[in-house]
């Protein structure tokens, strides 16, 4: 500090009423600053004034606003709806709470896990698997938090969640998948309930059963499972309709090795088709010809065409096998 500076202080305090001693104090204590703060030290030892902290609620505030909007009855637009989950999203993360952390407070934990369970079935209403399935991912370490950490009330949306999820699993045809969350299901009730506890929920009883009537070729149940009446949930509709794709795919790739034409009528209830023209269409879709109110298969025309007695003998053979195995499973049993 120069002395003509210095000087001029002194006489802004003398008339500012100020005493000598606590003029000098002053001083001495803005000259240490000076030199604790000089250029002997780096720059980041410097002092920086912090800024003031935001209220603790404000980014709270503003995600439960956006979740409410995600839950408005009638339902946003699908444009509105990919906007506000982009916008939840990011509040998620500016809260760090897209992950559970050993300091996240419950509240903000049932917070974050209620607007991720709402994206998830708002994925579904969008028809978007994928992004369905990176909810689901996001929601599992909410799902396997201990109690002691947090309790949320209710079980919320986890079953319903966790229900689609293993619909989706089956509509994909990978089993392994859907056992492995089974058993991890089974596993956190204590491993004593089996499958048949977990049927008693009737979100995760739905695609349990689904799973044991495809294994056991019981297609009609499967088929009348998926009737507005038997799905537990509007989102179950949406997976049970690819399920019944999937279904119908298989029956018609096995009825063309198996015979080499059928009458439409019996199609139309061998492929769980509601009119003959869905028959029609289908069958068009899959290069069949259709002729004389029957529907020829192609892999079987020419020199590959078998004879009836081949189909019959090879049927036989079929029901055999099954009988056969019907009678080990009752045996295991």
């Amino acid at each position: 500090m120069g002395l003509i500076t210095w000087v001029g202080n002194l006489s802004a305090a003398l008339r500012a009423g100020f005493s000598p001693a606590i003029i000098a104090l002053r001083s001495i204590l803005s000259t240490a600053s000076t030199r604790a703060c000089g250029k002997s030290h780096p720059k980041h030892f410097l002092p920086v004034e912090r800024a003031s902290a935001a209220p603790p609620d404000m980014s709270t505030t503003d995600l439960t606003t956006t979740l409410t909007q995600l839950q408005s009855t009638p339902s946003p637009s699908p444009p509105k709806i990919a906007s506000l989950l982009s916008t939840a999203k990011r509040q998620l993360l500016s809260l760090d709470a897209l992950l559970p952390t050993p300091g996240t407070p419950p509240q903000l934990l049932g917070l974050a896990r209620t607007t991720l369970e709402t994206g998830a079935l708002l994925s579904i209403r969008l028809q978007d698997p994928d992004a369905f399935t990176r909810y689901f991912q996001q929601l599992l370490p909410f799902y396997e938090l201990p109690p002691s950490t947090f309790q949320p009330a209710g079980d919320g949306q986890r079953s319903k969640v966790t229900g689609l999820y293993l619909l989706l699993l089956l509509t994909k045809g990978d089993y392994a998948g859907f056992h492995t969350v089974l058993e991890g299901l089974e596993v956190e009730k204590g491993g004593s309930t089996g499958a048949g506890g977990l049927e008693e929920d009737k979100f995760i009883g739905y695609p349990v059963k689904l799973e044991r009537w495809l294994m056991e070729g019981s297609y009609d149940r499967v088929w009348g499972a998926t009737k507005r009446d038997g799905v537990p949930g509007e989102e179950f509709g949406v997976f049970s309709e690819v399920l019944v794709g999937t279904i119908r795919s298989e029956i018609a790739s096995c009825s063309e090795k198996a015979y080499p034409s059928l009458p439409i009528a019996n199609a139309k209830n061998l492929l769980f088709l509601e009119s003959e023209g869905s028959v029609v269409e289908f069958a068009h879709g899959r290069g069949w010809v259709v002729k004389d109110g029957r529907i020829y298969f192609p892999l079987q025309q020419g020199d590959g065409v078998r004879s009836e007695k081949e189909i019959l003998v090879a049927s036989g053979q079929v029901i055999e096998n099954t009988i056969g195995y019907a009678r080990e499973l009752e045996t295991i049993v």
